[in-house]
């Protein structure tokens, strides 16, 4: 690591220089030992697992301190901090060095059982720190119900559990066997994925940003888009589909492509809180957007049994509809201020970007080639790494090789590559601690969801409140997702939603499994744009320098496509599963007009100015093209067609008087 590299990530976090060396090897280590598992020798689930917890704990009390992240710790929190280092270094090695007596063992033995509850506090303080107190609230709050039974450790709060919740209560010597000696609580599946796929492809992601990727996608991004009218605001939804495909985060992808995206908007005419709700919304489509779509794909492989490529397959039909809703929202809003593109003098060529960075196109081809070749996921993350570090190597010393002939500037050519390897490796390791104790902490409800068989209970509750109905049980899921997601991340809020009201939508609702996987993520990337706590629109408000509740309002206008594609999943089900091709057809032709005309009553402007009566007509008409039943839709489709007609002919036959800039973000 170069002492530049040093500085600015001290600077940001007060952490003193030893501290992020230790950080930093640690790090690297973690990183090297993924690559080692990935591709030279894959571990057994209860030595992967484990050892990466280990890694990650430690990672996460060096790099959160026991006050808070840019508060110095002081005498006491290196203290507490030491203790818990320590520790995560014995939990990660306990199991894998004992893994032979444990499984042997008829009884666990009350080291494994100190070792459990150990394990679990290590994570939920770990959770605490870098997720938030509400992830550890709720595993909390799960541990304590495990406990509440005639049976169990606190068998007095049986008496205050209503008849459905009730359970019998389990002792302490059982739940943390559960947590620990299984594959069912925090070793399960949620960190089995994070130790496995995530790790990978965030390490991937990691390589492409050191390597200028990032920078290659925002720059073709403006050359294609930017002469457009709101040129940047368009930029900022393809850069973000763009980024989202290589970056596992919604805020990554705010900070990165919003640094260029959102001053642009801003000196175009965009009004700040409209910039920087734009920028969230597009990067949270980054979320659901193939090949990466952030680390939910990976967690639905393993939840419902479904080829990790299937699923990138059936996804990229709604990514786009997300993407295309964004942008024509986007539009509609330039078009109503009266905006102009940019010049072209101040726009980069798409010849000339693709000259010089076309090579990071070349590990997105070989990833997506290996993928659809039938490689695990695992080792297709693990090659596109390799393809990577060597397509920036051809590249490098191509041009090298064109500048400098005597060959004095070799050395420095090398050493510069080294340092760029062990930046990626600290920074694919760095970006991974949060995801990997969310999914770790969600292990612990998990295992106590199985254990006490919550989950059914759940869904008997959710069948009592809809009352049978599937509208007012998606509505529930919603709602619960909104709440979720005023305190959870994507990840956290779907691992939660889905053991909860997933048995109940597939077994009792009858909707297919992968579709109600698919439902509940969408739903769940709502906690990035959602009032009062959106993060994402929390980071484009700081780079807009607007209110943070304006914003995240905008971002949540203008990421409406996470409600409504959802529901073309569930009522059109042909663009998920398939089916006869003119039914495949006739389904998505409906999911796009449905959403074009949601965008034109959303803004009141499509083609042209659209009148009240218009677009009262177009709320039924949207309604009707959900039913189950060919002729309502076909007439709902009919209808909106003739309307937006009518708004086209509107605009052929005039300007329109669009309205005033200030009515523009209504």
């Amino acid at each position: 690591m170069t002492d530049t590299t040093t500085e600015a990530a001290e600077q940001p976090s007060g952490q003193p220089r030893l501290i992020l060396r230790l950080i930093a090897v640690i790090g690297i280590a973690l990183s090297l030992f993924q690559l080692w598992a990935a591709g030279v020798q894959p571990l057994g689930l209860f030595y992967q697992r484990p050892i990466h917890l280990g890694f990650i704990l430690v990672l996460c009390f060096l790099i959160y301190p026991l006050g808070g992240a840019g508060k110095a710790r002081g005498p006491v929190g290196y203290v507490v901090d030491g203790v818990l280092v320590l520790a995560s270094v014995v939990v990660g090695a306990w199991v894998p060095m004992n893994i032979d007596t444990i499984a042997n063992a008829i009884f666990p033995r009350d080291i494994d059982v100190a070792m459990g509850v150990l394990t679990a506090l290590l994570v939920m303080e770990a959770a605490r720190r870098a997720v938030g107190w509400v992830m550890t609230a709720i595993a909390a709050f799960f541990l304590v119900y495990a406990f509440a039974g005639s049976r169990g450790e606190l068998p007095f709060l049986a008496d205050y559990l209503p008849g459905i919740l009730n359970h019998r209560g389990y002792t302490l010597e059982r739940v943390a066997s559960q947590m620990t000696l299984g594959a069912e609580g925090i070793y399960g599946i949620p960190l089995g994925v994070a130790a496995t796929f995530i790790f990978v492809f965030v390490l991937f992601g990691a390589f492409l940003e050191v390597t200028g990727a990032g920078k290659f996608f925002i720059d073709l991004a403006y050359a294609t888009t930017g002469r457009q009218r709101g040129g940047p605001a368009k930029a900022a939804v393809i850069a973000s589909a763009g980024m989202g495909s290589i970056s596992g985060s919604a805020i990554a992808n705010v900070v990165t492509t919003g640094a260029f995206t959102i001053p642009l908007m801003k000196k175009l005419g965009y009004r700040p809180a409209q910039a920087g709700g734009v920028e969230a919304a597009a990067s949270t489509g980054g979320q659901i957007m193939p090949p990466l779509m952030g680390a939910g794909a990976f967690l639905m492989s393993e939840f419902t049994q479904v080829p990790y490529i299937d699923i990138v397959l059936v996804s990229i039909f709604p990514a786009f509809l997300y993407f295309g809703a964004v942008y024509l929202l986007v539009h509609i809003a330039a078009v109503k201020q009266g905006m102009k593109g940019m010049a072209a003098a101040d726009l980069p060529s798409v010849r000339g970007v693709l000259a010089e960075g076309w090579h990071f196109l070349l590990p997105l081809v070989a990833l997506i080639f290996l993928l659809v070749a039938g490689y695990s996921p695992m080792r297709v993350g693990f090659y596109a790494i390799v393809a990577v570090v060597a397509a920036a190597s051809a590249r490098a010393l191509w041009i090298y090789a064109r500048t400098d002939s005597t060959g004095a500037g070799f050395v420095a050519l090398v050493r510069r590559g080294i340092e760029l390897t062990l930046q990626a490796l600290e920074l694919g390791a760095r970006n991974a601690v949060a995801v990997s104790v969310a999914c770790a902490v969600a292990g612990i409800i998990v295992g106590i969801v199985g254990l006490t068989g919550l989950g059914l209970k759940f869904s008997a509750m959710m069948i009592a409140f809809s009352g049978g109905n599937l509208v007012l049980a998606l509505i529930l899921v919603l709602i619960a997702s909104l709440i979720l997601g005023m305190g959870l991340p994507v990840t956290a809020a779907y691992i939660v939603l889905i053991i909860l009201v997933g048995p109940a939508l597939t077994q009792e609702f009858g909707m297919p499994l992968l579709i109600a996987h698919l439902v509940v993520f969408w739903y769940s990337q709502d906690s990035n744009v959602t009032p009062p706590v959106a993060l994402a629109g929390f980071a484009g408000a700081a780079i807009a320098g607007s209110k943070p509740l304006e914003t995240s309002i905008q971002a949540w206008k203008y990421a409406k496509g996470l409600y409504l594609i959802p529901l073309f999943m569930v009522f059109n089900p042909e663009i998920i599963e398939g089916g006869p091709l003119p039914m495949v057809l006739f389904a998505g032709f409906l999911a796009i007009i449905g959403l074009v005309a949601f965008a034109a009553i959303l803004e009141g402007y499509l083609f042209a100015p659209m009148p009240i009566w218009q677009r009262v007509l177009l709320l039924p008409a949207i309604i009707a093209i959900f039913y189950a039943d060919f002729t309502i839709e076909s007439i709902g489709a009919v209808a909106i067609v003739a309307l937006l007609g009518l708004n086209w002919r509107k605009g052929r036959s005039g300007p329109g008087q669009a309205p005033e800039p200030a009515d523009a973000g209504a």
